[in-house]
């Protein structure tokens, strides 16, 4: 809301696809507008001075007159994007099936339905990156991408990867990021904006007249809380605990301090020189990376005890033995909770009946703000799940409190479902309740209203989090943010942290703001990302490129070697065949020759061996199947990129891509092929095994450099097993140096199979041989949602087809791991009519 002055002249915004009278019009919002549809824009704005406005305005003017355009919102997470949809509906003269919502809880068949006839997406990034590589999706018509909280665009996050798609994939593109606080120093903010495609930067500092006019004052209050003897008893015991452990690390070269509060870049740099004897075969990298880990709990403790409660380091402790007490334990949990001294600061923790002195002080700034000067909202943040529920209780015998904290929890506390958390948004935002206890997971974008105090159960040494957090007041009148802080202990090492990089922060966006005009220069000499992609294009393309012999190559668009001399397909006369009738010396496609015929059997299935050393050219096409587990390497998203590459993502019952009815390729980095060796989850030969039975041409990739150097196993073991899987299974192992190496191989072998071979993508394999348990099993996987390992579970409850394929949804769903999403579909492909 704006101040008086500007109330008295409050106009609003008009246009064909907004709602009469819902936005504002500020001049600030205009002028940010305006840059950011003259082109790719970084607009850094205060939290809760509208930013998705900004994004809302550019929607609507590029949707104006192109009625087949689509507009597309990316946040980071289901909360935030259900609130932005709300939001877009309310305000968009569009209609409200037109505005789609894009998550997991969403299934992929139905999100490739709804984007066909949609005009604004709203999603999170995960899901948009999955159903590109997939091929669900095409962003040519998408002229407008918003990345909120765009300071997340670095390193693997879907940003990067949906933002270079979207630049070589769109028509006209257009991006605008958004953020309160896109980074921490220039360097940071430059990077996002190459990870963007950015060439502008718009900001606007509370320092702006135009801004200044919806603005109040923000105090921000640092007190210093003083501990109980009891609580620096129980810090000390484990502080000795620390020190005798960094003694011994000391003694093995890793460390020179012994100090418990050492920083942590000292103990990531102690890490790294244990890793060093590692990989050197000294056993005392083994000894001390345990010792590491121990150190490493035993600080999370005292940074318990200090700073948040003595509840949470009795929860922290309690699952430590819980941790020692389970199959495969470390060594140094078992350590941990049977050391003496350990033991001690457990048995004081748990006769510790007093309280922290901070619940004490937050209990009084409550009754200060709610009661003496008659607030009516208050947010309490803390760092910790288990402070967070303790507060809550505390505080609710004084204030009517609820707790807000995320979905998952790793260490057994108790989260909240997405509806729970949007339930007790909206009671706060109605004033059904007036504290708010949260982790970080309101930190971030999320429409918390305006409140009177935030409080900082401990300070934050993140500049970003820091900045997200105060941005919850001031917004509509005066506000107050207090920040605890605990006297000699870790929490001031955070204070001065966190001084300091909101000083360097508030630098960087004025500079950002005076520089503004530099950085484009610099945008200009940089380029932009769809120009690094024609520069550094993967090697198919730069191979295609040569087509015609405008490197050098030949007139088929096989490139010579740069120095002349003859290369492999040379001796090639484009057919493949030999020369001599006798069909001498054929030459494979992993470059290896011999005599004899293709089939690794003997068999002859009347097929050439023929040489295929360039990836296909630009006009033809080819697919590759990808498990969706693959997601988490590079390689699906690389291929995806290539025009002429074709990604599809399915669950796969065998291997990990499939490139034709009769090639399916396991890949597995050096690590994980010997983890499998030395005991791994599933045994290699398994998966051989089932890889052979399935596909004629069954491939295992070895990614990585030092295959007999990596670990401390004999290299006869590992010959061994590579003999074994050739000879006994009939895998073809291929290697390759890393990701972009095996997106390479894999980008051949399809062009071969699909182009040159002229055969067929299938995920089941050509084989016939199937025992009729694997074809019960083909035909309950083959429907979508379902999968090898759910057709298995169903198969085994109801004993036969017939009676998977007649039971209800209610029956259905009695099998092990099968939901209501997955009976539904059962029942919809069983139960429908046919339609051709």
């Amino acid at each position: 809301m704006a101040a008086t002055d500007a109330d008295a002249e409050q106009s609003y915004v008009e246009h064909p696809l907004l709602a009469e009278g819902f936005l504002e019009d500020r001049r600030y919002q205009s002028d940010l507008v305006e840059t950011a549809v003259g082109d790719h824009t970084l607009v850094c704005l205060p939290t809760g001075l509208g930013k998705t406005t900004v994004s809302l305005r550019v929607t609507a003017e590029r949707l104006r007159d192109d009625v087949g355009a689509k507009s597309l919102l990316l946040a980071p997470t289901k909360p935030l994007v259900e609130q932005h949809a709300a939001f877009y509906r309310e305000a968009l003269q569009i209609p409200d099936e037109e505005i789609v919502v894009f998550t997991g809880d969403v299934r992929p068949d139905d999100r490739a339905e709804l984007w066909t006839s949609a005009r604004v997406v709203i999603a999170t990034p995960q899901v948009v990156e999955n159903d590109l590589v997939g091929g669900r999706i095409d962003l040519r018509d998408v002229v407008h991408v918003t990345f909120d909280e765009c300071h997340r665009a670095s390193g693997d996050y879907a940003y990067v990867y949906i933002a270079e798609r979207y630049h070589a994939d769109a028509a006209d593109p257009l991006v605008t990021g958004m953020s309160a606080s896109p980074g921490g120093d220039e360097e940071e903010i430059l990077s996002v904006c190459a990870n963007l495609g950015v060439r502008e930067v718009a900001v606007m500092t509370e320092d702006d007249a135009d801004v200044a006019d919806y603005t109040h004052d923000t105090d921000v209050e640092w007190e210093r809380i003083d501990l109980p003897e009891e609580i620096l008893e129980i810090r000390d015991s484990l502080n000795d605990v620390i020190t005798e452990r960094l003694e011994k690390l000391k003694e093995l070269g890793v460390t020179r301090s012994t100090q418990p509060d050492m920083s942590q870049k000292d103990l990531n740099r102690m890490r790294g020189k244990l890793r060093e004897l590692i990989d050197n075969d000294q056993s005392e990298g083994y000894e001390g990376m345990s010792l590491h880990a121990e150190v490493m709990k035993l600080r999370r403790a005292v940074e318990l005890v200090e700073t948040q409660s003595v509840e949470s380091v009795r929860r922290y402790f309690e699952r430590q033995k819980n941790a020692a007490r389970s199959s495969g334990a470390s060594k140094a949990s078992q350590r941990l909770v049977s050391e003496p001294r350990v033991k001690e600061a457990m048995r004081r923790a748990e006769s510790f009946d007093g309280l922290h002195p901070k619940f004490r002080r937050v209990r009084m700034l409550l009754a200060e703000t709610l009661g003496i000067e008659e607030g009516e909202r208050v947010i309490v943040f803390t760092e910790s799940r288990d402070t967070a529920e303790a507060l809550t209780e505390f505080l609710g015998n004084h204030f009517d409190a609820r707790r807000f904290v995320g979905q998952g929890d790793k260490e057994g506390s108790d989260g909240m479902t997405q509806t729970e958390q949007g339930e007790v948004l909206d009671a706060f935002k109605a004033g059904e309740f007036e504290v708010l206890v949260s982790t970080s997971v309101a930190e971030e974008g999320l429409d918390v209203p305006e409140v009177d105090l935030v409080c900082f159960f401990e300070p934050v040494p993140t500049a970003i989090r820091s900045v997200q957090r105060k941005g919850r007041t001031g917004r509509q009148a005066e506000g107050r943010v207090v920040v605890l802080m605990a006297e000699d202990t870790r929490d001031e090492a955070f204070f001065w942290i966190s001084r300091r990089r909101e000083q360097e922060m508030e630098e960087e966006l004025r500079s950002l703001q005076s520089l503004a005009d530099d950085f484009a220069d610099e945008f200009e000499d940089q380029g932009t990302l769809a120009e690094y992609a024609d520069g550094d294009a993967p090697v198919s393309e730069r191979a295609s490129a040569a087509t015609g012999g405008a490197d050098g190559g030949d007139a088929n668009g096989v490139p010579s070697s740069a120095d002349g001399q003859a290369g492999l397909t040379d001796f090639d006369d484009g057919a493949g065949e030999t020369d001599d009738a006798s069909g001498e010396a054929t030459v494979s496609g992993d470059g290896t020759t011999d005599g004899t015929d293709a089939d690794a059997d003997g068999a002859d299935d009347g097929e050439e061996t023929v040489v295929r050393a360039d990836p296909p050219a630009e006009e033809d096409h080819v697919e590759v199947v990808v498990d969706q587990r693959e997601l988490e390497s590079t390689i699906a998203r690389d291929l995806s990129k290539r025009e002429h590459v074709e990604t599809r993502l399915e669950t796969l019952a065998v291997g990990d891509y499939v490139v034709s009815d009769r090639v399916a390729l396991e890949r597995k980095s050096i690590d994980d092929f010997l983890d499998t060796l030395l005991g791994g989850d599933r045994d290699l030969f398994e998966q051989a095994r089932d890889l052979a039975r399935h596909y004629d041409r069954p491939v295992l990739i070895l990614e990585g450099g030092d295959l007999y150097g990596a670990r401390n196993v004999h290299p006869n073991a590992i010959r061994g097993a590579l003999a074994s899987l050739a000879v006994d299974y009939g895998l073809s192992v291929l290697r390759t140096e890393d990701e972009d190496d095996t997106a390479d191989m894999l980008d051949v072998l399809a062009g071969r199979e699909q182009l040159t071979r002229d055969r067929e993508v299938s995920v089941h394999g050509e084989k016939g041989a199937k025992t009729l348990t694997e074809q019960q099993e083909y035909v309950v996987s083959s429907i979508a949602d379902v999968g090898p390992v759910t057709a298995r579970a169903l198969l085994t409850h109801f004993g036969s087809i017939e009676a998977v394929m007649t039971a209800d949804e209610e029956t259905l769903m009695e099998a092990d791991g099968v939901g209501e999403v997955t009976a539904e579909r059962v029942r919809e492909v069983v139960g429908s009519d046919y339609r051709p």
